[in-house]
């Protein structure tokens, strides 16, 4: 088990730090910087996979945090909105956290990936879909929509969390209407509450890493304020491209955790 930063080499302190930049940036574009990110803590010598997950989210929150600060200041998303779902989304961050303690991700990653590949091709022969905010709702039922949308990515969160991000994005365009820049302004302030839920689970269990997850932090918000800077200024046709490209990787990465569980 790894305890501190003394005990890990200066090549794997690097790669951490450099997949810390690139996880920040792809987060702050569509989600999904957990794909790189946490594999590479895994790649630690010594640590545990709880250490490795509380890490992650260590990391991540500075990264979420830097992108929600930049879009607030650019996009002026709509807080009215994120705000409630960020709360709520946090709640069940935290319960998802506690659940995996004890429940092996193998038993949701299947249905997950199901999910995934009906998003792609969702969004693959939609080309106009969040290319502008039309809203499905209003009033009650666009916040009781939003606030369940909240709940259960949360959930997913802090029970597995690669991809929330792209989930949260993904279901903001269609369930809510709003584009891919609304959506991923909004999924920044959510996706920091959701590590925070995590977080307030990892921490008082002694998990977390200090050390290597603010050098991670750091990185992540390097990358985060660079890629949350390009999303802005490209808008929803580029975020559309990176999504699609995340998501793919996304299901090529289940799928081949989903056979490999299978054959073992």
């Amino acid at each position: 088990m790894v305890s501190g930063l003394e005990e890990i080499q200066l090549a794997t302190i690097v790669l951490v730090i450099v997949a810390g930049f690139a996880a920040g940036w792809v987060d702050a574009v569509v989600g999904g910087g957990g794909l790189i990110q946490l594999p590479a803590l895994l790649m630690v010598p010594g640590i545990t996979p709880v250490q490795a997950l509380a890490t992650n989210k260590m990391g991540s929150i500075f990264g979420t945090t830097t992108s929600a600060v930049t879009y607030f200041r650019r996009a002026r998303p709509d807080l009215k909105t994120a705000v409630p779902m960020a709360v709520i989304a946090l709640a069940g961050s935290f319960g998802g956290a506690i659940l995996a303690s004890s429940l092996p991700a193998s038993v949701f990653r299947p249905v997950i990936l199901v999910a995934l590949i009906a998003v792609a091709i969702f969004t693959a022969f939609r080309p106009t879909i969040g290319t502008l905010t039309k809203l499905r709702y209003t009033g009650h039922r666009h916040y009781g929509t939003a606030g369940a949308i909240g709940l259960v990515i949360g959930f997913y969160d802090g029970l597995l969390g690669p991809g929330t991000g792209s989930f949260l994005i993904i279901a903001m365009v269609t369930l809510l209407g709003y584009s891919f820049l609304g959506a991923s302004a909004k999924a920044k302030i959510v996706n920091m509450a959701t590590n925070l839920g995590a977080l307030a689970f990892f921490v008082p269990n002694g998990s977390l890493l200090w050390g290597l997850g603010l050098l991670l932090g750091g990185a992540n918000m390097a990358g985060g304020y660079l890629g949350s800077r390009m999303a802005i200024t490209r808008g929803s046709t580029f975020i559309r491209v990176v999504f699609l490209v995340v998501v793919a990787v996304l299901i090529v990465k289940l799928g081949h955790d989903v056979w490999v569980e299978s054959i073992r």
